[in-house]
């Protein structure tokens, strides 16, 4: 069995755990401005961007713990491609000169995430055992 194939699982699980610490350092930084985000006054309440930290610090807290992680991984990689176009690319056309660089990151990791589950480590969705036919020889 290759490396890749053997500890795959754990590789995707840990893909999950650390971009969903990531993420919910984004969501507390709006939220409760913990770390100290750079941004001159919290979200007001009830706006777009309220709601978008409350994504980041709630769905990120589920796909950490691998809670309903397809569902959520789905619904969180939407909230980046709208923090994307609104917030990024009005800036710049290029995601390194307009800071969107980890938004698209993220898109595309929770996306992964939504298609092929939380991998290992996770409290919810388990995957079941496949065996091939190599191991049942």
């Amino acid at each position: 069995m290759l490396f890749n194939d053997r500890y795959a699982a754990q590789a995707q699980g840990l893909l999950r755990i650390i971009a969903a610490l990531l993420f919910i350092e984004h969501g507390t930084s709006k939220l409760f401005n913990f770390p100290v985000f750079p941004m001159p006054d919290l979200p007001p309440v009830g706006s777009i961007y309220w709601i978008g930290a409350l994504l980041e610090a709630i769905g990120g807290v589920m796909v950490l713990l691998g809670i309903l992680t397809r569902p959520v991984a789905f619904l969180l990689s939407g909230e980046m491609v709208v923090a994307y176009w609104m917030a990024h690319a009005p800036q710049s056309t290029f995601p390194a000169n307009n800071g969107g660089d980890a938004a698209i990151l993220f898109c595309f990791v929770f996306l992964f995430l939504a298609a092929a589950g939380p991998g290992a480590f996770a409290l919810g969705e388990r995957k079941p055992v496949v065996r091939t036919d190599d191991e049942l020889a």
